[in-house]
């Protein structure tokens, strides 16, 4: 498979079908993947680059090709590293359709403007209290660009082949993960990729695992747990552990979750603890609007998850949810003990922020970190030992305790990633591991390469590969090399 680090379309007149990595490809975020073929060009995932700055100017960078002479969108999920950049790829050009499934879809017509509304809120608040740098801050997008890109969704089944351009055809296979999530397979010229979005857990609480995975040309990978296994601790005792603690000390239990997913996962913890009389009887709060927003797409959906809807009903009434910003507010004059729920799950924005200005340079309260935390990300200092965190242009002291639970992960580890690859009946030509900080991906590259026998190897951002001839055409079968 001949590679090239070329930034922009073959200008050598070729047809040869080609893959770019346009993100996820030397960082967990910024999912974007670049399909060409010989008369179309499709982009599966179009998200956010979150953590380090140099990551964040991405977004604000011109996008790596004329969003115009993008035919289509496949979204795996809704998670906004890999859907939130859509508003702006819309407002500077891209005209057609954004295919995804329907829980996407209905997820996406929350989160997008949920983003909007805090990218405004956030620039408001720096130009009026000056912590920017910028003169006069602009959100990356508006509300206006994310309504109108909602306005391309198209809601496709699953596991049907449908022809989205002149020769491209996609099929959608659950991945498990989030609601909503699917992993895409994209076929043109006879060839197969698939792209595993994010993978979710084989025995996870609440959503189902993913579907198999069937023989593909190439695969592209995620690798955000490709160089660990998830605590065999159960997260839910380990949860109650730290609920106990700080409540019998009088404190606060914040909780950074993603709003989607994580938020779900979380209340059906804190709904067995209290069913079973292992919490006291604290007052919980969701603080995160769209959290809220969240709950009818799980009750529209429960052929997704494991949970049946009374159980489902008993997780939503756990929590008390708070919409306004002036309840908001209170919180933080309220005191313990008590458990907060609020987004964002890595402490990048929204109300946990205030909420951790309040009650983080107090140590009675904990800060429960339940998933992962991309580098540069003020989670992710936390986990580092971080004792003071930069929050709306102050430095804010950490005295609380920090806690990470990294067993509620929605994300297969990397011995699940391994078993699920290791499952299938006819290994790909060539596997591309993208979504994992450098450490996390290179280990796994290791490990498919030895304890597989494929090939694989982490590619460089903006990177462009050709995808090669069709399987039938290759002479000798697999030829996966090793390296």
């Amino acid at each position: 498979m001949n590679t090239s680090e070329a930034t922009g379309p073959a200008t050598d007149g070729s047809h040869e079908p080609t893959l770019q990595f346009l993100g996820a490809a030397d960082t967990v975020t910024g999912s974007r993947f670049l399909v060409t073929s010989g008369r179309s060009r499709v982009l599966v995932d179009s998200g956010l680059f979150q953590g380090y700055k140099v990551l964040r100017d991405r977004n604000r960078a011109p996008f790596p090709v004329p969003p115009s002479s993008i035919d289509a969108v496949v979204l795996t999920h809704a998670h906004l590293d890999h859907s939130g950049y859509l508003p702006a790829l819309v407002r500077d050009g891209f005209r057609g359709p954004v295919y995804a499934s329907e829980g996407t879809t209905e997820l996406c017509r929350i989160m997008l403007l949920d983003s909007a509304h805090l990218l405004e809120e956030e620039a408001r608040h720096a130009a009026k209290h000056h912590w920017s740098k910028h003169e006069r801050p602009r959100p990356l997008y508006t509300s206006v660009d994310a309504t109108r890109s909602l306005e391309s969704f198209r809601v496709l089944t699953d596991d049907e082949s449908h022809r989205i351009t002149e020769d491209v055809e996609v099929r959608m296979v659950p991945a498990g993960h989030i609601l909503g999530a699917r992993s895409v397979r994209l076929t043109l010229g006879g060839r197969t990729v698939h792209f595993t979005g994010d993978l979710g857990r084989t025995h996870d609480p609440l959503m189902r695992p993913p579907h198999p995975l069937e023989p593909a040309d190439v695969l592209v990978t995620e690798s955000t747990y490709g160089d660990r296994r998830h605590s065999a601790d159960d997260p839910q005792a380990a949860l109650g552990d730290v609920i106990r603690r700080v409540a019998g000390r009088g404190g606060v239990v914040l909780i950074p979750a993603f709003a989607v997913g994580r938020t779900e996962t979380v209340l059906l913890h804190l709904s067995r603890l209290r069913d079973r009389g292992q919490i006291p009887d604290v007052p919980i709060y969701l603080n995160s609007p769209m959290a809220i927003d969240v709950t009818d797409v799980y009750r529209r959906h429960p052929a997704e998850h494991h949970i049946d809807s009374a159980e489902l009903e008993r997780v939503y009434s756990i929590a008390t949810p708070v919409h306004s910003v002036d309840d908001s507010k209170l919180l933080n004059l309220r005191g313990g003990p008590m458990v907060v729920i609020s987004a964002s799950g890595m402490l990048t924005g929204g109300r946990i922020l205030h909420h951790l200005q309040a009650y983080g340079p107090d140590r009675r309260n904990a800060v429960v970190l339940t998933g992962f935390q991309a580098g540069g990300t003020r989670g992710a200092a936390l986990l580092g030992g971080a004792r003071t965190l930069r929050i709306f242009g102050a430095d804010v002291p950490i005295e609380a305790e920090v806690v990470s639970i990294d067993s509620m992960s929605a994300h297969a580890d990397a011995d699940e990633l391994l078993a699920w690859m290791g499952a299938v009946t006819r290994p790909p030509r060539e596997t591309f591991v993208v979504h994992g900080e450098a450490t996390a991906a290179d280990i796994l590259r290791v490990r498919i390469n030895h304890e597989l026998g494929w090939r694989a190897r982490v590619p460089e951002h903006l990177e462009r590969v050709a995808l090669g001839a069709p399987r039938d055409r290759v002479a000798g079968g697999e030829g996966h090399d090793d390296e």
